[in-house]
């Protein structure tokens, strides 16, 4: 396999964007592919990207709190820098400014869209169906998408950042978060990520599990690396320490969601409001809670539950085999 240039457009607030593209350029860059990450994510800045990606991987960070101007301009001076084998764009074929429609036509590299759910309203309004034919190869990661029957769509297992023999092992994991190895209680992890409020929300979430568990287990705050914030610990990637953690607590967002059903790591979450991803439909009955009271309920009984299945010691992640689809498609061109 010759080595490609790949380029992945990954736009958009908190990690969620950030965090599947840089599954997508890890695999690639294992694979002896040079790739530049282009993301706006508040969060970019304090994270260790390089050293995760490997060498190969260069990462362009935006700055968040960059207008509607200035954010195109900085796309099209990425995008029309020097060329590359392929361009992927995570969600929106238009571009997260809507930018794309325009700046798409002037890319001669086969063009890839990572397709998820997206808002209705949005599809429609924006005419999202005519959108994707601008794109060579549509890759829907692992759940239902609009156009998931496309002719050029082809569908994979969920994406996740690391491997499972990249994952510590639970003793290791529950050192990570701050628990000696004596330590027999079990662990609740809240996980501060998303808006800068619900960060925030996270904490006093984490306040409240301590008092009403009373002692029957740890409770940790877990922010990205580089988010530091007083009361919270800072671990990036938080799927590396899942192993030592009984209960996670989070939203219904793509990557936590996935991230604890592959390591079969109990859920508690909120279906947050955003503008273009429906968390309620992609969290199940037993994984979604509606408010504190029952939250606090759903993580006291998933920390009582007797006879709870074994945690699986692999997982299929799916980014491998949507590195190979691009491949293919950058080897058509």
């Amino acid at each position: 396999m010759r080595r490609q240039h790949w380029r992945l457009y990954a736009l958009g607030g908190g990690l969620g964007h950030l965090t599947r593209a840089s599954a997508l350029a890890r695999a690639a860059v294992a694979r002896g592919h040079a790739v530049e990450l282009l993301t706006n994510s508040p969060f970019a800045p304090g994270l260790p990207l390089e050293s995760l990606l490997g060498p190969g991987a260069v990462v362009h960070r935006l700055d968040a709190r960059l207008d509607k101007p200035a954010t195109v301009a900085a796309v099209t001076a990425w995008l029309t820098a020097t060329p590359c084998d392929v361009l992927v764009v995570d969600t929106f074929p238009r571009g997260l400014a809507g930018e794309l429609a325009a700046l798409l036509p002037t890319v001669r590299a086969p063009r890839v869209l990572v397709h998820r759910d997206l808002n209705p309203v949005y599809v429609e309004r924006f005419d999202v169906a005519r959108a994707v034919d601008a794109f060579d190869l549509l890759v829907v990661p692992g759940e239902d998408a609009p156009f998931a029957h496309h002719p050029r769509a082809v569908r994979t297992a969920p994406w996740l950042l690391l491997d499972a023999d990249a994952l510590q092992p639970r003793e290791e994991a529950r050192r990570r978060l701050g628990l000696s190895a004596s330590a027999s209680r079990p662990l609740v992890a809240v996980l501060g990520c998303g808006r800068p409020e619900e960060v925030v929300e996270a904490g006093d979430t984490a306040s409240q599990l301590r008092r009403s568990l009373d002692g029957r287990a740890e409770v940790r705050w877990l922010v990205p690396t580089g988010a530091e914030t007083a009361g919270a610990l800072a671990v990036w990637p938080a799927l590396a320490v899942l192993p030592g953690v009984d209960v996670l607590v989070g939203s219904g967002g793509y990557n936590t969601v996935q991230e604890a059903r592959a390591t079969g790591t109990p859920l508690a979450a909120w279906a947050r409001s955003r503008l273009y991803d429906r968390q309620a439909l992609r969290l199940t009955g037993s994984e979604r809670v509606v408010d504190a009271v029952d939250l606090e309920a759903r993580v006291q009984a998933l920390l009582e539950e007797a006879g709870a299945p074994e945690r699986p010691a692999s997982y299929v992640n799916g980014v491998h085999a949507a590195v190979e689809a691009i491949e293919r498609v950058a080897l058509s061109a």
